[in-house]
């Protein structure tokens, strides 16, 4: 069986799609699968190896053109293999971290037109070489906002389609109208197009059922699993590990700096368990685009407005060992998305490492945590409430006991359900599933 994953890269910056869909092609390839990941729009990122393809498929440059200007959807194949190198692509990525929702309303709906959009001589082109050079048999899309593609793809080749359900639901909702109203209507009308869907969680997959309007028996819920290379075999010591400071203790956040992951709530939750009287920091680390700079630079003023300045680390985005020595620094990991959360991977890693974890009680974390099984892995916050966060924040730094039980079981869980050959596993099954 031949399958191909199709990405939406992020240019340089690594983000949860990338390091998903690579860990899963990877591990596809190590059970003996016969598996490719294809960059779209721009190259992907991740910190693992990167199996990705040396190409780009609807690449961003030529998409955009193509968007703005008639004269774009008639060039000849040399004009388009000059702007879809992945040299240029990875280097004017940068450039497009500028771009935000609200801007994208036209080109989110022609993309989702697919032949009869804007870019049709993109899909096309993409179609005619699966059906070509490839020959898949399952074609995986990583995001719903490449339905676009299935169609054609499908005639073309006719390979069967999956999607991943990444997310979309907030991009959507920060779309003006009416190009909001009118992706709504196109996701609906090309769900039809193909096979099954695929949520890294029940609540996740709830929410798009409803976005979609598709059956519940079309959606399956397979969850994200890493590669346990570098994460401890069994827990650390994590009262060993608060001994050697003293009465310093560290809370640990990774991911985007942008108002949809709460680092600014973390930032005002340590700070409150400063004023308490506890000796306590605030170490946090991910990626940054153009358009979330002003945030991250929101939040390093409230950090010196609320007088942790010289307690909040900022690290930016970080590689894999660079990760995992962070979570080894930590005592504690928050999580305190505002948003419900689709994919959680941070979580899966602290709990990997074997830290407690602090995360909004909203998406993804109950489940991720088993919040209502007999062993959590951490605890839960009311969404978006400083006061809460700080409680649940303390309650786990101070309560040793607690916080080595809640250590322990979230590195069980990823033992027995979050790791990457368990998620290969179900995708194999998908995939044989969707091929009957």
């Amino acid at each position: 069986m031949k399958i191909v994953q199709i990405t939406a890269g992020a240019g340089g910056r690594i983000c949860g799609s990338c390091l998903h869909d690579n860990a899963l092609v990877r591990t596809l390839r190590q059970r003996g699968r016969d598996a490719v990941l294809v960059p779209a729009y721009v190259p992907t990122t991740s910190d693992e190896e990167n199996v990705a393809e040396p190409i780009v498929v609807m690449g961003g440059v030529n998409v955009f053109l193509q968007q703005k200007s008639s004269i774009f959807r008639r060039t000849p194949r040399w004009i388009d293999w000059f702007f879809d190198r992945p040299v240029l692509l990875r280097a004017l990525s940068r450039w497009s971290g500028n771009t935000r929702p609200a801007d994208l309303g036209p080109l989110t709906v022609s993309s989702l037109q697919g032949e009869e959009g804007c870019q049709r001589k993109e899909v096309y082109r993409l179609a005619e070489w699966l059906a070509r050079d490839v020959k898949p048999d399952v074609v995986h899309l990583s995001n719903v906002l490449l339905l676009g593609l299935a169609k054609t793809i499908r005639e073309a080749t006719g390979a069967s389609l999956v999607v991943t359900l990444s997310g979309e639901d907030l991009f959507i909702s920060q779309l003006p109208e009416p190009y909001q109203h009118k992706v709504k209507e196109l996701l609906v009308q090309r769900a039809g197009d193909v096979d099954r869907f695929i949520a890294l969680n029940q609540p996740y997959a709830d929410r798009m059922q409803e976005i979609l309007g598709c059956q519940e028996d079309r959606i399956m819920v397979i969850p994200h699993g890493i590669d346990p290379e570098g994460f401890p075999d069994d827990p650390p010591d994590l009262i060993a590990r608060r001994t050697s400071r003293g009465d310093r203790r560290v809370i640990g956040y990774l991911a985007r700096a942008c108002p949809e992951k709460g680092l600014d709530q973390v930032i005002q939750a340590t700070a409150r368990l400063v004023e308490r009287g506890m000796n306590v920091e605030l170490v946090a680390a991910g990626a940054t685009i153009a358009a979330e700079e002003d945030y991250l630079s929101s939040c390093h003023a409230l950090a010196q407005e609320v007088g942790i300045a010289d307690r909040f680390f900022w690290r930016g985005q970080i590689d894999r060992s660079e990760k995992i020595n962070l979570l080894k620094e930590i005592d504690v990991f928050a999580m305190p998305t505002p948003v419900p959360e689709a994919k959680g991977i941070p979580v899966i890693e602290a709990m990997a490492a074997g830290v407690p974890v602090v995360a909004s009680a909203s998406g993804a974390f109950p489940e991720l945590l088993g919040i209502h099984e007999t062993a959590p892995a951490g605890d839960v916050h009311i969404p978006g409430d400083i006061t809460d966060l700080a409680r649940c924040l303390e309650e786990m730094l101070w309560n040793e006991t607690r916080a080595v039980d809640c250590g322990m079981a979230g590195h069980g869980r990823v033992k027995k359900q979050y790791q990457s050959h368990h998620m290969a596993a179900a995708h194999e099954s998908l995939y044989e599933d969707v091929r009957r």
